[in-house]
């Protein structure tokens, strides 16, 4: 089976500057995968790298079926809407309630029928244990809820990655404990993940292939 991520001696760039060379990594279906390193070591790039918002500026990139070094402006919302992407600042629309955010994201990306749009949303919100809070705004939930429903969001169009950018960042062990359960019980129904974090203590709860961001490199 084809990875759907794959990496051949890529390297990136911020500001004609190297953040990161000689990459070279793949992810299967399903596989779980974290990406640790100090803060500015490039994991951020590396992840933004995946959804083209950084350009690849040297060797082969291919997510999903696409070649990120080839890809035209106009696929590039194609792409994203086969990734979840799970923020570590949680990015919710704070003046509308939690279903509404889902919605939102649903009818952008070309979800029609009333029905369809209801089903869903309660699925992904059964998925993450957050069906009975759908009605809250962002500010009457907790940064572990507030997380939950930015999972759920990351799951609405069906995606084959799920990219998460420190996700138990602002949260407290515990509550970061159990985003990290939900990310890898996404990845056993099939959805690989790669979790940037700078917190070693899941690895052993949680075990998942390990990508180290050092010294301008990716050490797998």
């Amino acid at each position: 089976m084809e990875p759907i991520v794959n990496y051949k001696n890529v390297e990136l760039h911020r500001k004609e500057l190297i953040v990161l060379k000689n990459i070279n990594f793949s992810l299967e279906e399903g596989e779980f995968s974290y990406l640790i390193g100090r803060v500015g070591s490039g994991k951020s790039s590396l992840l933004k790298s995946m959804y083209a918002e950084i350009p690849i500026a040297e060797g082969h990139a291919e997510v999903l079926g696409y070649e990120l070094e080839k890809i035209r402006r106009k696929e590039i919302p194609y792409l994203r809407r086969k990734i979840g992407i799970v923020f570590q600042d949680f990015q919710l629309l704070t003046d509308r309630s939690a279903y509404e955010n889902l919605r939102f994201v649903l009818v952008a990306t070309g979800w029609k029928d009333k029905h369809e749009i209801d089903q869903r949303i309660e699925e992904v919100l059964s998925e993450v244990g957050m069906l009975n809070k759908s009605y809250k705004m962002p500010h009457e939930l907790s940064g572990g809820e507030q997380q939950r429903i930015v999972i759920a969001r990351a799951l609405l169009n069906h995606p084959k990655l799920i990219l998460a950018d420190e996700p138990t960042g602002n949260l407290d062990p515990g509550t970061g404990e159990q985003i990290v359960e939900s990310l890898h019980n996404i990845s056993q129904k099939g959805t690989a993940v790669i979790m940037a974090t700078h917190n070693l203590s899941f690895v052993d709860k949680y075990p998942g292939k390990i990508m180290k961001c050092e010294r301008r490199k990716i050490i797998v």
